[in-house]
C-alpha cells in the first residue's frame, strides 16, 4: 500500500485562541501551567500512531486570516477546531457547519478543551486522517457521489477482482477482495449482512447472490459519506493508487535491474496468468480473441496497448482475430523488445495483486549473458531474435508474413516484426523475426544484437544479391552470430546476380549454409523448415559448418519440429475443450 511517509500537521489561528496549549496537552496528557509564546516543533512516532505513520505537529503563530488563505488556495486538506469548550454552555456547531459547508478543503469540524483534555487525541487523529484518507479526491458534497475519477479507478478494480468476468463479484471474488486489502476474510455472516445492505439500497446491486458493479459503487460510496473513506483509501491504494488517483509510479514500473547483454522473458507463473486472463475473456470458447473481447479485455487500460498492426505480428485465425498463441507471441515481444511497458501492462492487469507477488518484476525471467552461454555452449533462454537484411524489395515483408502462415502481402497496418513459436529438438522456442530498414547508414547496436542473421535477395533481380554482401562484410564477416543466406521469391525465373562470385560461390568463400530456397507464393500454407534452420541456428550457434551444411541434419531437426507441433497442438486441444 502506497502511503505518505509522514504527516504535517500547521496549527493556525489568532493569538490566545489556545494553539500551544493544544499541542502541550497532547505530549503531557495535561493541561500546562505554563504555556510558552510558541511550542517547538514535535514528531509523534509512527507506533504511536492509529495510521502508523510519523506525524509532525507545528505551532505557527501567524494571523489566522492570512494562514487560513494560504492553506485553502492551496488545496491542503483543513480541520475547524473550537478550542475552550469548557468555558462555554453550548455547542457552536450550528453555527461552524455553514461555513464547512460553503468551503469543500475543510475535512471537518471539532470542538475540544486543551484544560480538561477533551478530543485532544480525537483533535490530531482527524487531522492525521484528513491526510492520509482526504475526502476531495473521492466524493462531491453538492452533489452527494463519487467523482469520476473516483468511480474509474473503482470500475477497474471491480473488473480485475472479477475474476470470471461474469459482472459479479462471487463470495470466492470477494473473500479474495477482502483478503487482498485488508488481510482478513469476511465472515458468511458477515458477507450475506454486507449484500444485505445493498439490497435495501437498490434492486440491482445483487445479482445471483453476488454484488454487481453498481452495488459495489454504492458500498464505496455509503462508506464515504459515513466518514469511513479509509476503507475506499485501502482498497485504492492496494490496487496501485496514489493521492490524485492515477496509478502509482512505483506500482507501474518496479525496479528491474538488467545487465548488458542479457534479454528479459516472461516466466512459468506470468505465462500463466497470462493464460487465465485470455480464458477470462475468451467468452465464446474458440482460442481467439475477437475485436469486442479485445477492447473487453483492455477496459482495464488507460488506452489501448494494441494496435492493428499486431494482427500482422502475430498469427491470427482466418477471421483476423488474434488467437490463443498469437496473443502469447505479442505478450513474449512485448516482454523482450520493452520490458517495462510489459511491466506497466502487467500492473493494469493486476498481476501483483491476482498472483500475490510483490509486484510485476516477479513476472520476469532475466537471462545469461550471452558470452556465458557460447561459452558452455548451452542456454535456457525461450526467446531468440533473427535480424532480417535484404534490399528493398526482396520479400522481407513476405518472409514475415509466411512465417505467421500467410501467403499474401500485407497492403496496410505494416509490421516490422512477426513472433511465433517453433520447435528446435523437441523444444518450444519463440522466434522472433525483425526486418531491418534497408536504406541505412549506419545499423544500431538494436540492429546487431540477435541470435541470428536472415541475409534475403530475390533470385529474380540481378542486382539484389549484392545487397547482402556488403553487410555480411561491413558487419558480420567477423561476429560470432551465424548468417543463412536466403534465396527469395524462388518461383520465379533465376537471374544471374551483378556480384563476382555467385551466391554459392560466396558462401562457400565465407563459410556460411549455402543459399535456401524459398517462396510464400504458394496455394498451401507456406513451409516452416526454413524457420526451423533459423532457429535452430540461433539456439545452437556453436555449430560447425559441417552441422549446418548437413542434409540429414536438417531431416533431424525438421521432423522432430513437425512433430511436437502435431502433439503440442492435440495436447493444447484437449486442455482447452473443457473450457
Amino acid at each position: 500500500t502506497k502511503m505518505r511517509k509522514d504527516v504535517r500537521i500547521l496549527l493556525v489561528g489568532e493569538p490566545k485562541v489556545g494553539k500551544t496549549s493544544l499541542i502541550m496537552s497532547l505530549v503531557s496528557e495535561e493541561f500546562p501551567d505554563v504555556v510558552p509564546y510558541r511550542a517547538e516543533e514535535i514528531t509523534i512516532p509512527a507506533d504511536v500512531t492509529p495510521e502508523r505513520v510519523p506525524t509532525h505537529i507545528v505551532d505557527y503563530s501567524v494571523l489566522q486570516t492570512v494562514a487560513y488563505r494560504n492553506a485553502a488556495c492551496s488545496g491542503v486538506p483543513l480541520i475547524l477546531v473550537g478550542n475552550k469548550s469548557d468555558l462555554v454552555e453550548h455547542s457552536s456547531m450550528e453555527t461552524i457547519l455553514p461555513i464547512m459547508n460553503q468551503h469543500t478543503e475543510i475535512e471537518t469540524c471539532v470542538e475540544c478543551s486543551a484544560k480538561n483534555l477533551k478530543n485532544i487525541s480525537e483533535l490530531f487523529y482527524y487531522a492525521q486522517k484528513a491526510v492520509l484518507h482526504p475526502t476531495g479526491p473521492l466524493y462531491c458534497p453538492e452533489q452527494k457521489e463519487m467523482k469520476p475519477a473516483c468511480i474509474r479507478a473503482l470500475m477497474r478494480i471491480f473488473k480485475v477482482s472479477d475474476l470470471d468476468n461474469d459482472g459479479i463479484l462471487n463470495d470466492n471474488e470477494l473473500n479474495f477482495f477482502q483478503r487482498t486489502c485488508f488481510n482478513t476474510p469476511l465472515a458468511p455472516q458477515a458477507l450475506e449482512d454486507v449484500k444485505n445492505v445493498v439490497r435495501k439500497n437498490m434492486t440491482d446491486g445483487v445479482c445471483d447472490n453476488g454484488l454487481t458493479l453498481k452495488g459495489f459503487l454504492f458500498l464505496h460510496t455509503l462508506f464515504i459519506q459515513r466518514g469511513r473513506h479509509e476503507t475506499t483509501w485501502t482498497v485504492l491504494r492496494r490496487f496501485g493508487y496514489d493521492d490524485d488517483l492515477e496509478l502509482h509510479q512505483d506500482y507501474l514500473f518496479p525496479l528491474l535491474k538488467i545487465p548488458p547483454d542479457c534479454t528479459t522473458e516472461l516466466n512459468h507463473n506470468a505465462y500463466l496468468f497470462l493464460q487465465s486472463v485470455f480464458d477470462k475473456y475468451d467468452k465464446d470458447r474458440d482460442c481467439a480473441l475477437s475485436p469486442e473481447e479485445l477492447k473487453d479485455l483492455f477496459d482495464v487500460f488507460p488506452y489501448m496497448p494494441w494496435g492493428p498492426d499486431v494482427n500482422n505480428t502475430v498469427c491470427t485465425n482466418e477471421q483476423g482475430w488474434i488467437t490463443y498463441q498469437g496473443y502469447m507471441s505479442q505478450w513474449t515481444l512485448t516482454t523482450y523488445l520493452d520490458v517495462q511497458r510489459c511491466l506497466e501492462y502487467l500492473g493494469y492487469l493486476g498481476y501483483s495483486i491476482i498472483t500475490e507477488q510483490e509486484s510485476q518484476a516477479a513476472s520476469i525471467t532475466v537471462t545469461r549473458d550471452k558470452k556465458v552461454d557460447l561459452q558452455k555452449k548451452q542456454t535456457q533462454r525461450c526467446v531468440f531474435r533473427c535480424n532480417i537484411f535484404g534490399a528493398s524489395g526482396s520479400g522481407k515483408t513476405g518472409f514475415l508474413q509466411s512465417f505467421l502462415g500467410r501467403n499474401l502481402m500485407v497492403k496496410e497496418h505494416k509490421s516490422y516484426y512477426a513472433i511465433n513459436t517453433i520447435y528446435v529438438y523437441g523444444q518450444e522456442k519463440y522466434l522472433l523475426l525483425h526486418e531491418v530498414f534497408s536504406d541505412f547508414d549506419v545499423l544500431s547496436d538494436a540492429e546487431l544484437s540477435c541470435d541470428v542473421v536472415c541475409l534475403l535477395y530475390d533470385i529474380s533481380n540481378p542486382g539484389s544479391f549484392e545487397y547482402c554482401t556488403k553487410v555480411f562484410k561491413q558487419y558480420f564477416m567477423d561476429s560470432k552470430i551465424p548468417c543463412l543466406m536466403i534465396a527469395a521469391k524462388s518461383d520465379l525465373p533465376e537471374a544471374r546476380q551483378q556480384y563476382a562470385a555467385s551466391p554459392m560461390e560466396f558462401c562457400r568463400q565465407h563459410r556460411i549454409p549455402p543459399p535456401q530456397a524459398f517462396t510464400c507464393n504458394t496455394a498451401a500454407t507456406p513451409s516452416k523448415d526454413i524457420f526451423v534452420k533459423l532457429a535452430t541456428m540461433a539456439v545452437y550457434p556453436h555449430m560447425s559448418q559441417a552441422d549446418v551444411k548437413s542434409s540429414a541434419f536438417w531431416l533431424r531437426a525438421s521432423m522432430g519440429a513437425t512433430l511436437f507441433a502435431v502433439l503440442g497442438f492435440a495436447m493444447y486441444r484437449v486442455v482447452i475443450r473443457p473450457r
